[in-house]
């Protein structure tokens, strides 16, 4: 049970960060964490576990609090922040991949100790990094886009801009999850896993992204009760 508890854990360590730097900094706290939770998922995707009973690899709380920012900046701040939040994440992941190779070409000391470790993690950094760009791109974007599509629905629906967020939230999310998942397992672990296992991580990805989304519901609204009651600052 050590991971489950420590994924749940991950859920609320992670989003209670974003609604705190979002509290703290107001749209420069959210568009930090997009930076943080880019690099760490790249890095954290590498290792794979074994937890409610699916093989999945790390990352993915970590990153679908990409989409609660998103989320967040497109019902708060507008289209034009969500957007830019999803282009700092592009912009975060090609620094990553060019610093990283960059201070791999150093030839290191006799002394040193450090670089086969970072070397065995950021070898692999490239493809992780074309996989997670790929999704990343096109799956935000659609998520934004898509965001605002329910958004003129549901303003439609019941002529009020703020009832249904819950539906606006999730099925943005969930859907454009399907892009991602299946673009990042595809283009990051093909070759490496059988593709028994490449399904398994690819469903249990999803399976994990459809209660990240369910999960990140609550701070969606409480973002929002954030913004409307005065608690944020302008940024």
């Amino acid at each position: 049970m050590r991971n489950e508890i420590l994924l749940i854990g991950s859920v609320l360590l992670i989003y209670g960060m974003v609604l705190i730097a979002y509290k703290l900094f107001g749209k420069n706290g959210l568009f930090a964490m997009t930076v943080l939770a880019t690099v760490f998922a790249n890095i954290e995707v590498l290792i794979l576990i074994e937890g409610f009973g699916m093989s999945q690899t790390l990352g993915n709380v970590m990153f679908a609090s990409t989409y609660l920012i998103t989320d967040i900046l497109s019902e708060n701040e507008g289209k034009e922040y969500a957007a830019r939040a999803v282009w700092l994440g592009v912009f975060t992941s090609v620094a990553m991949l060019l610093f990283t190779q960059y201070f791999l070409l150093y030839t290191p000391a006799e002394a040193d100790w450090v670089t086969p470790h970072l070397r065995a993690i950021f070898s692999t950094t490239p493809r992780m990094l074309l996989a997670s760009f790929t999704g990343y791109v096109i799956s935000q974007r659609f998520d934004v886009w898509l965001y605002h599509r329910f958004w003129e629905f549901t303003t439609q629906k019941t002529g009020d801009k703020k009832r249904l967020l819950w539906l606006r939230n999730n099925g943005a999310t969930l859907i454009s999850q399907v892009l991602n998942t299946a673009l990042f397992t595809l283009i990051a672990f093909a070759g490496w896993y059988d593709g028994e296992t490449l399904l398994s991580v690819m469903l249990s990805s999803y399976v994990v992204y459809i209660f990240t989304s369910l999960l990140d519901t609550p701070a969606v609204y409480l973002g929002r009760w954030m913004k409307f009651n005065g608690m944020i600052p302008e940024s």
